[in-house]
């Protein structure tokens, strides 16, 4: 394969910082316009950031401008700490975030899509850095390596190698057989399905700031809310928290599906083994949870019956259990109630949750729905062919066989992912966690969900984590982002050997 080809891996960074450069431009009058101490620091920052990503585009000119694989999962991993070290810019400049360790983490929190925090007085911070944070969900949740694949023709840059890095989930299905307009019929859903929801957001009773920032935060399985109460603050307008549901939905749905719905091809989508089980099985646990919360509350939690506040008990139960378990399963990570202070088996069940993830193809983060599937089916045939030694029996899905190779990668994903999670957990305890919070945090962390349990449930944040920890939950976050593979490959030797 020859040496890595570096100009085109910094002229790549080049661009994403660019990009990233003009959304702080963006947020910049949101700050500016109502006479906010950050705005400044705001502007600085875009300004900095396309000055560092215009020296990295104008001075690595090549006529190379071939990709191969090695290079793509470098620009893959290095463009999103490329975001990470210009996106917390606004924060330090600012002023809002001044300590390091917390602009990390936020940042990386933004861009994962994980949603955790550190900030514990929303309600108080400026506009122009709320904004921000969404942003750099809104960024994170497809890509802006996807998005500038949309443009590399314009440069002479291939792209295939970047899209099958970046792509989440075990397959990179397509929308065209051009990977340019797969990327391009990718952020039209994207954009599109995202103003819808900031529309009927609007129309359901937000104001058009509230209501652009939950859309991005919704559209791109991120969480960060505009309130320090998250959706929980608007308990007393059921209307937003369905719509916030429906689009949460939609947002942890193979964007492949998504497209064939919105060309009238709904029966498509039904046909999908993965998601009849995301869809069925997201409702068949909120029915066990509204059950969990009408006749089975702990007392001894301290808690009322999830804020019965418009139609009665029954309905509230429903919507709450609903929100909370299409939030988790989709790890968007917002929050309308707390769910560690229901009931204590409703906590385990959605601490299950946290290893589920939406479906592949979809801006979700976790282990992913079709995984589950296909390492379900792979174990039953176990027991067949244990009886039958000598027959051949594929897995199938979507009644097809699947090649074994994917079924291994498969199987070798969820040992690593486990493996990974374990020693976090380990770690996060020798950082001066408690083991039920260590368990959250990293579970929480590499699923890129955000809420957890302990004290990191979903009325608390990460502030009080020390900064080791902070640093090391962001490194888990963007693996997490990134699934496993595309970072930890460059930890191997073989990956910067020659041949």
């Amino acid at each position: 394969m020859g040496s890595l080809n570096f100009k085109i891996i910094y002229r790549f960074l080049g661009i994403t910082a660019i990009l990233n450069g003009l959304f702080m431009f963006i947020s910049f009058p949101f700050s500016f316009f109502n006479d906010e101490k950050e705005a400044w620091g705001i502007l600085n920052a875009g300004i900095i950031t396309v000055f560092i990503g215009y020296m990295l585009f104008y001075f690595n000119k090549t006529k190379n401008t071939h990709i191969h694989k090695k290079e793509g999962y470098l620009i893959v991993t290095l463009g999103w700490l490329t975001l990470t070290f210009t996106g917390m810019l606004p924060y330090l400049l600012s002023g809002a975030i001044p300590n390091l360790a917390n602009a990390i983490f936020e940042t990386i929190s933004g861009y994962s899509t994980t949603g955790a925090s550190i900030l514990a007085d929303i309600d108080g911070t400026s506009k122009g850095i709320l904004f921000w944070r969404s942003a750099t969900h809104w960024i994170g949740g497809m890509g802006i390596i996807v998005l500038t694949i949309a443009i590399l023709p314009l440069l002479g840059i291939g792209g295939m190698q970047l899209f099958m890095a970046e792509a989440p989930g075990p397959s990179a299905d397509k929308l065209h057989p051009r990977i340019t307009d797969t990327a391009k019929r990718l952020y039209l859903i994207y954009v599109s399905l995202t103003f819808a929801e900031f529309f009927l957001l609007k129309m359901a009773g937000m104001t058009w700031f509230d209501a652009i920032n939950h859309a991005m935060a919704t559209m791109s399985t991120g969480g960060f809310s505009t309130k320090t109460d998250s959706v929980a603050f608007y308990n007393g307008q059921p209307l937003i928290q369905y719509i916030i549901i429906f689009f949460m939905i939609v947002a942890g749905t193979n964007f492949v599906l998504s497209y064939y719905a919105l060309k009238g091809k709904v029966q498509k989508v039904f046909q999908s083994e993965e998601f009849k089980y995301y869809f069925f099985g997201i409702l068949g646990v909120t029915a066990i949870v509204a059950v969990l919360i009408l006749f089975f509350q702990d007392p001894n939690l301290n808690t009322v019956l999830a804020h019965p506040e418009v139609y009665g008990k029954t309905e509230s139960a429903f919507r709450h259990a609903l929100f909370m378990v299409t939030s988790v399963v989709t790890t968007t990570g917002f929050v309308t109630a707390d769910f560690t202070m229901w009931n204590y088996f409703a906590t385990g069940i959605f601490f299950a949750l946290f290893f589920t993830g939406g479906s592949a193809g979809s801006t979700s983060g976790g282990v992913k729905v079709v995984r589950h599937i296909i390492m379900l089916k792979n174990s039953f045939l176990e027991f067949k062919k244990a009886l039958h030694p000598n027959a051949i029996i594929p897995v199938r899905y979507d009644g097809k066989s699947v090649n074994p190779q994917i079924v291994f990668n498969i199987l070798s994903f969820f040992i690593i992912y486990m493996l990974i999670f374990i020693l976090a957990s380990v770690t996060l305890t020798f950082l001066g966690l408690d083991f039920m919070s260590a368990l959250g945090a990293s579970a929480s962390c590499l699923g890129n969900i955000g809420p957890a349990i302990g004290s990191v449930s979903p009325v608390d944040n990460y502030h009080h984590l020390s900064d080791a920890a902070k640093y090391f939950c962001s490194f888990l976050m963007l693996i997490g982002r990134l699934e496993l593979f595309t970072v930890l490959i460059l930890f191997t030797p073989f990956f910067w050997s020659k041949n």
